[in-house]
């Protein structure tokens, strides 16, 4: 029995770990993207909120490949974006000018993070 409740304890100190929240203020320089979670991970929900005064544009990248869903974040705008298992969520800037996002991340957070051109 004790084995039992060890093995629960340390399955939800896993689960509060790997799922949990973080935020984050992104600046994107011009002509490059943000990617969000280009490795083996949980689903996560992302809520965006455009803090410049640019277009951005989020998609998202299923690590084995392709890209689908886009949508058009305008200046002000905030969208909620939910991302599947193994699938980065890609913050495209495709001006010349830096932009910035703020993140809010629900869900799992062992995400990769980093800048693409």
């Amino acid at each position: 029995m004790k084995t039992k409740n060890g093995l629960f304890i340390a399955f939800i100190a896993l689960t509060i770990t790997s799922c949990g929240t973080l935020t984050s203020t992104t600046s994107i320089e011009g002509k490059n993207s943000f990617v969000l979670g280009n490795n083996k991970h949980g689903v996560f929900s992302v809520r965006l909120k455009n803090i410049s005064k640019s277009d951005v544009i989020v998609h998202r990248a299923p690590i084995e490949g392709g890209r689908h869903s886009f949508e058009t974040v305008t200046p002000g705008k905030t969208v909620k974006v939910k991302v599947e298992k193994n699938t980065a969520l890609v913050i495209d800037n495709q001006g010349l000018d830096q932009v910035s996002v703020e993140l809010y991340v629900i869900g799992d957070t062992g995400l990769s993070m980093g800048y693409k051109n």
